[in-house]
């Protein structure tokens, strides 16, 4: 019984006074038991507070005092408050110096040794015969003469060029977890490494391939046929995309950007690129390129599942049988070494001619009351006639170097999506930018080396630390001369 119910039955004298003065004292006999209990609580739990922080007075700690003073993270700040820190956690070179299992000299060419001096000492974890091996380095210099530079290492880096590549492979090719490939040296190699310095090693390497990362974008602008694909990433807990280009020898990937045609344009400028743009009929695409060649397997694949899901509607399979031989006669004249400029034009208005023939008859609005197989149905037949219109269907058949799907740009997304389904993304942004960076030259190194083994990667990593440019950098130079003979030869036939 509340109190607004004692009133209300007091003044309505329904119920007798005796029987009211009962509920009245049980009531109040319920609110003391009640009371004794809590205080026996209160006074556990200040017993319990109480090895923490001493009370000063009975109300000393108020309930927002006591929600910061008495939680998780105060009490491990003050924990973490009362320990000093011993050392700085870095070792004196002279005492890992000590530790190393070889000692090698670098010395300038050419210079007598009763001329040199020692400049200075660095150890560096090496893989010989795929063990790790602490080498130290005697490092002799002359007045006037190049220092001698430690052969594959990175700026200031205590751990080979070898073995960063190897993390590199593990993490981001193999996408094993740093833990994991941290586990996988100690087991193989008897490398003792943590997780921090996997994740420093990487974030220097991402650093150290920025330039070759922004070459290989200039390559990509300048390429005859980039095919292309995009897939959902996450940067946290924010949704964003993961964008993946490929020509034949090079893969850019772009890890947590947005799929909107402000990316499109920073990679592909409109007027810059004028090659043959491979792709889906994702909108972001539309009327996007020069010549463009819309993928098949996207649009065969509309067809496969409606027959598949819908077996009973014959016209499904009747289509998707007309749509297949329609492919398969534009594959053979596209691979028929006989035809010539105008043969392949010719077979084109053909090819073109049967799918207009194909679809116009089942060409309509699907309207609102259209079931939802066949608003797909009509649909795909739809878009086939915009591409067809478009010219975007039978590009490959005039340009017999350029494939009708971009299944390469597909297949170079298919780890990484599974990644993304295990919510092994990235958390910031910077990590991102580093897996694009990584990712993009070991993959361009994948599609271009003829052997892509850990001595391959090492050796053409060295040549370029010791040439001081890169193969993706000697054919940009290449492409930007022979622009140049081009422009050249037009500025002299226009003068002339």
């Amino acid at each position: 019984m509340d109190a607004k119910e004692f009133r209300r039955e007091v003044a309505s004298r329904s119920v007798p006074l005796e029987e009211l003065v009962e509920r009245l004292l049980g009531r109040l006999e319920w609110l003391e038991k009640r009371v004794g209990t809590l205080e026996a609580e209160n006074t556990r739990l200040k017993e319990r507070l109480a090895q923490y922080e001493p009370l000063q007075g009975e109300n000393a700690v108020s309930d927002e005092t006591r929600d910061v003073n008495y939680s998780t993270a105060a009490e491990e700040k003050r924990r973490r408050r009362k320990r000093r820190k011993k050392s700085s956690g870095r070792r004196p070179t002279a005492i890992k110096f000590e530790q190393a299992t070889v000692v090698e000299d670098l010395r300038p060419k050419g210079v007598p040794k009763d001329c040199q001096r020692l400049l200075r000492k660095r150890v560096v974890w090496r893989l010989r015969d795929h063990k790790a091996v602490l080498v130290g380095y005697r490092v002799f210099g002359a007045p006037g003469v190049a220092e001698p530079r430690i052969p594959a290492v990175l700026p200031r880096g205590e751990y080979g060029l070898e073995i960063v590549v190897v993390l590199a492979f593990l993490v981001y090719v193999i996408r094993m977890s740093q833990d994991k490939a941290c586990y996988l040296l100690r087991f193989f190699c008897d490398l003792p490494i943590s997780r921090s310095q996997v994740d420093s090693l990487l974030s220097q390497l991402g650093r150290h391939w920025d330039g070759e990362f922004q070459v290989l974008c200039d390559l990509l602008v300048r390429a005859a046929v980039v095919y292309m694909d995009e897939t959902g990433w996450k940067i946290g807990k924010m949704g964003c995309s993961l964008w993946a280009f490929a020509t034949d020898a090079e893969r850019v990937f772009l890890f947590g950007c947005r799929k909107d045609a402000a990316t499109l344009d920073a990679i592909l400028p409109p007027d810059m690129f004028q090659g043959i743009g491979v792709s889906d009929d994702a909108a972001v695409y539309s009327n996007r390129f020069r010549k463009a060649q819309k993928c098949w397997a996207h649009l065969l694949r509309k067809a496969i599942q409606l027959v598949l899901l819908y077996p009973r509607h014959s016209r499904y399979q009747r289509f998707l049988d007309e749509l297949l031989l329609i492919f398969r006669d534009a594959k053979r004249a596209a691979a028929d070494g006989r035809l010539g400029e105008k043969g392949r034009s010719r077979r084109v208005n053909e090819l073109e001619g049967q799918l207009c023939g194909l679809c116009n008859p089942l060409a309509r609005d699907p309207g609102p009351t259209a079931a939802p197989h066949q608003r797909d149905f009509y649909n795909l037949v739809n878009e086939l006639l915009k591409l067809a219109i478009a010219e975007e269907l039978f590009t490959f058949v005039h340009h017999p170097e350029v494939e009708p799907t971009n299944n390469i740009s597909e297949r170079n997304l298919r780890d990484p999506a599974l990644d993304r389904d295990a919510g092994r993304t990235n958390k910031t942004a910077a990590g991102a930018r580093r897996r694009s960076v990584i990712v993009s030259v070991m993959e361009s190194l994948h599609a271009d080396l003829a052997s892509f083994t850990l001595a391959a990667v090492v050796k053409e990593i060295v040549a370029w630390s010791t040439a001081g440019i890169s193969r993706f950098q000697v054919k940009l130079n290449q492409l930007l001369q022979t622009e140049r003979e081009q422009e050249a030869q037009l500025v002299a036939i226009e003068s002339g």
